[in-house]
């Protein structure tokens, strides 16, 4: 339910993101939203209704390659900002196109990023970017940057090039906000020191879906025995298992790092 309330939250900051800020000045978002924003403008056809067609074909590709958890929160997503682009007025907030390319592209990123979050998408080119992060470690919103200047290229074409350099600042603010909150591809190394080596050990990989090393440890001042378990996790799993490490050892001593690269094999998904 946490999830699917993230997922209507963030797709509801978005339709409003649109409807008061980038479509009242033909300001395009990223990937398939900035086209149905597009087509809607120059098309008698509601942007809502738009969007959804567009993301069919890559929503039937989400159920073929993604999980099932992760399709079913990707189509409540795309319906959600559908219907709420269909159902909010489009409003014009700011007179001032910098501002709102500005403003649109941040709330986008928090609306796109709590999606994330809650292990969905908001279709389009963001099931692209999905399935590329699962087998490198590329920042999401870096990937859905990348991918994005054709939306840019258009927007320049079709309407005028100021219009398709305020599109660009909305999606490079988009872009930076979605890695901020969205930051599942950030890697943290675990030092854990502790005089309960085997059970804690025990505890982390019954319910820890990461590999453990254990060494032998020895206090220099004390010379007193202690295992030392090292392991690699993501940010997101760093709560749970703080929680476990304090349930099971409250004396323990832990070194959290951020890793640069893991090299070897790490699940992603």
């Amino acid at each position: 339910m946490g999830r699917i309330f993230l997922v209507i939250l963030g797709s509801l900051l978005v339709a409003f993101a649109y409807n008061f800020f980038l479509i009242p000045h033909h300001i395009l978002s990223s990937g398939l939203s900035g086209i149905a924003i597009m087509l809607g403008i120059i098309t008698p056809l509601n942007t809502g209704l738009l969007n959804l067609l567009l993301n069919l074909p890559l929503l039937i590709l989400g159920i073929l390659k993604l999980g099932k958890k992760f399709i079913f929160l990707t189509i409540l997503s795309v319906i959600t900002l559908s219907i709420s682009l269909y159902i909010v007025p489009i409003k014009q907030i700011s007179t001032e196109p910098l501002l709102s390319s500005l403003f649109g592209g941040v709330l986008t990123g928090v609306g796109a990023g709590l999606i994330f979050r809650a292990a969905g998408s908001s279709g389009g080119f963001d099931i692209v970017a999905m399935l590329l992060a699962k087998k490198r470690d590329f920042p999401l919103g870096t990937l859905i940057t990348l991918m994005n200047a054709v939306v840019v290229i258009i927007s320049g074409f079709v309407f005028t090039w100021d219009a398709a350099l305020y599109t660009l600042v909305a999606i490079y603010a988009t872009g930076k906000v979605i890695d901020t909150v969205h930051t599942k591809h950030i890697k943290l190394t675990l030092m854990i020191i502790t005089n309960k080596g085997d059970e804690l050990k025990q505890i982390l990989l019954e319910n820890l879906y990461r590999g453990i090393t254990v060494m032998d440890g020895e206090g220099a001042y004390s010379g007193e025995k202690r295992k030392v378990l090292m392991t690699v996790i993501t940010r997101y799993e760093l709560t749970d298992v703080k929680n476990l490490i304090s349930k099971t050892d409250p004396n323990a001593f832990v070194n959290i790092t951020v890793t640069t690269e893991v090299i070897g094999s790490f699940h992603r998904s």
